[in-house]
């Protein structure tokens, strides 16, 4: 992957990749604003990489103990235990007549937000090259 200054480098490249593969979600969305029985959809990740960063930097936190009462009960499943980003379909707004639930306002508002989100990720990993070539560059003047 290449020489990583931090231990959450990758991470960042990680949502990089989500950032931009959540902007295709949403352009496809937008492209299908008119067709009949299209769901709008979304990827969500940022639960994913919660759980990367807290194993990256060892945040194991206490635990409560779910209390089974009969033996009947089922056991608890921590959906944490195994993360990845999951598709689903946006269902918090009404159709049309056509079964179409694309808002084009929400759309666009989505892939705003999102593309902000990419840029704050690509100005910190920038930076953070440039603190690496500039310890590169007073490196080699020491003589």
């Amino acid at each position: 992957m290449g020489l990583s200054i931090t231990k959450s480098m990758p991470l960042a490249i990680e949502a990089l990749d989500f950032r931009a593969y959540r902007q295709k979600i949403i352009s496809g969305n937008i492209a299908n604003v008119d067709t009949p029985y299209y769901r709008s959809r979304d990827i969500s990740f940022e639960d994913v990489l919660k759980s990367e960063a807290n194993a990256l930097y060892d945040t194991s936190k206490k635990r409560l103990l779910l209390a089974k009462s009969d033996p009947a009960h089922l056991d608890f499943i921590d959906e944490n235990d195994s993360p990845r980003a999951r598709i689903f379909f946006r269902g918090a707004h009404p159709t049309r007549n056509d079964a179409n639930n694309v808002d084009i306002d929400i759309e666009s508002t989505q892939m705003s937000k999102n593309a902000i989100m990419f840029d704050a990720l690509t100005s910190a990993i920038k930076k953070q090259g440039m603190i690496f070539k500039s310890v590169l560059d007073a490196s080699g003047k020491i003589q």
